[in-house]
Order: structure tokens, then C-alpha cells, then sequence
């Protein structure tokens, strides 16, 4: 089983490969909250995220043949999820700014950002997270709540790598400042 990821839900998924309803519904029910959460990180809209949603999983059922297991069920769903929210998001006209071409240096990590951000209370954060531009949200959740680097991340947008990191970088300050302000 080399390069082959253990998945914990073999079974359910064979089932939906056959076409199952009740092998569907019940990846449903252990995926849907984590799901609709990603969705929600991005869409910043509950009726949007839930829609999303419930596209992914269609996406993901309709083309179940294609998971080669590779990577667990959890993270090629997700991948799915996170593409359909940004499609979503896209469609309200979404504009990022690629800054490929201005040559700018770009911190890497900031140390003193990051313990500042660990000091902060949650709820502050995630009241403040819903105030950033969707632009420097998406990012933000993508980096620091999903785990994707910033080449998945590029990859996923469909913008350069150091354009990934800016929007970081700016999203962070921006947060920080939303986080200021409201002390």
C-alpha cells in the first residue's frame, strides 16, 4: 500500500462507488459541520456556505471514482469544498491583487505578529475575521485554518505564490488593526 493513504471509511466509500444513497448520506453526516465550517471561512454568508456545501458533496459523489486514496477522504472532500466556496466567492467578482510584477521584498514570518496573534481571544478573532476584504479572509483561512502552504494556496486561486504570501502578510496586519481597534 505504498503511497496509498489508510482510509478509516473504505467501506463507505466502495459503497458509493456502487452508487449507495445510505453509504452517501452517512459520509454526509460525518463531514457536513466540518465542511459547512470551511465553506462558512470563506463565504462569510451562511446560506451561500451551506449551498456550497451541498455543490461539493454533489461534486464529490458524482466523481467518488476518481479518489484514488491517495490522501484521506477528509482532505480530497475538502479540497473539493474550498474549490466550490472560491468558485462561489469568485462569482460575486472577487478581485485580488497581484503584485507578481512589482518586485516587492516580502517578509517571510513575523514572530512578534504571530505571539500577538496567539494572545488574542478567539471570538475577537473570528468577529474580526468576518470585517477583512474576502480577498485577505480566504487567504487567511486557507494558510492558517486549513493548512494549505502557499503554493496549494496559488494553485487554488490561480495567483502567484508571492501573491499568496502579500495577502497574508496584509491580512494579517489588517486583522491586527481590526483587533486594535475594538480593545
Amino acid at each position: 500500500m505504498k503511497g496509498q493513504y489508510k482510509n478509516i471509511h473504505e467501506k463507505l466509500i466502495k459503497a458509493c462507488k456502487k452508487g449507495d444513497r445510505k453509504a452517501q448520506f452517512e459520509l454526509y453526516k460525518q463531514y457536513s459541520k466540518a465542511m459547512y465550517n470551511t465553506s462558512f471561512r470563506i463565504l462569510k454568508d451562511s446560506a451561500e456556505a451551506e449551498d456550497a456545501m451541498q455543490d461539493g458533496f454533489l461534486k464529490a459523489f458524482q466523481n467518488i471514482d476518481t479518489y484514488s486514496g491517495t490522501v484521506s477522504f477528509g482532505a480530497w472532500l475538502k479540497r473539493i469544498i474550498v474549490n466550490t466556496s472560491l468558485d462561489a466567492l469568485r462569482k460575486r467578482k472577487v478581485e485580488f491583487e497581484d503584485i507578481s510584477e512589482l518586485n516587492l521584498k516580502i517578509p517571510e514570518e513575523e514572530t512578534s505578529e504571530d505571539e500577538e496573534e496567539l494572545n488574542l481571544k478567539i471570538e475577537k478573532v473570528k468577529e474580526a475575521m468576518l470585517l477583512l476584504p474576502d480577498g485577505y479572509r480566504v487567504v487567511l483561512s486557507l494558510y492558517l485554518l486549513e493548512g494549505y502552504d502557499h503554493d496549494e494556496i496559488a494553485e487554488i486561486m490561480n495567483v502567484s505564490s508571492s501573491t499568496s504570501r502579500s495577502q497574508l502578510a496584509r491580512a494579517r496586519k489588517k486583522l491586527l488593526e481590526l483587533l486594535e481597534s475594538n480593545k
